[in-house]
């Protein structure tokens, strides 16, 4: 883990993320303890081969509840595992890794890659990306305000 910042940063149940890799300056992140792994909404998913490497096109609808915005991603595949979600459904996903923003500092997470179309988060943020950086409040929300990345652009067009 990269820290933007050195000390470890207090996060509500649901959070402002930054996913740079993909050009999502701004995505609303449930963060779950419960959770092993962590999720990212994605559609017209579509593995593919580029230099000897296994890739996956995905699409993501960034925005809770609309689904006319769209980005299209592509992200090398680190894995492919069978995911049990929180009712008890089994689900084989492709697993990517990739840079993630909360607040003040930049981790690498898992992520796998599921429709969330009928969740309320696009993203969940599960404990194995929390990793013992972050303490939790369960109580609070967005206590960490946009992420880092989105301020500083944010303060520059002021």
């Amino acid at each position: 883990m990269t820290n933007i910042s050195e000390s470890k940063a207090m996060l509500g149940w649901r959070e402002w993320a930054s996913l740079p890799q993909f050009n999502i300056n701004q995505i609303k992140a449930k963060i779950d303890t419960g959770a092993r792994s962590s999720a990212l909404h994605a559609f017209t998913i579509e593995p593919y081969r580029k230099g000897g490497q296994r890739w996956v096109m995905f699409a993501i609808h960034p925005i809770q509840k609309i689904s006319d915005i769209s980005i299209e991603c592509h992200s090398v595949i680190k894995d492919r595992r069978i995911v049990t979600d929180s009712g008890g459904h089994k689900q084989r996903r492709y697993v990517i890794e990739t840079q993630l923003i909360l607040g003040q500092k930049l981790i690498t997470a898992e992520m796998t890659l599921t429709n969330r179309d009928t969740m309320l988060f696009r993203l969940l943020i599960g404990r194995t990306s929390l990793n013992n950086h972050f303490i939790i409040n369960p109580s609070a929300s967005y206590l960490q305000g946009l992420p880092a990345n989105q301020r500083r652009q944010e303060n520059q067009s002021n």
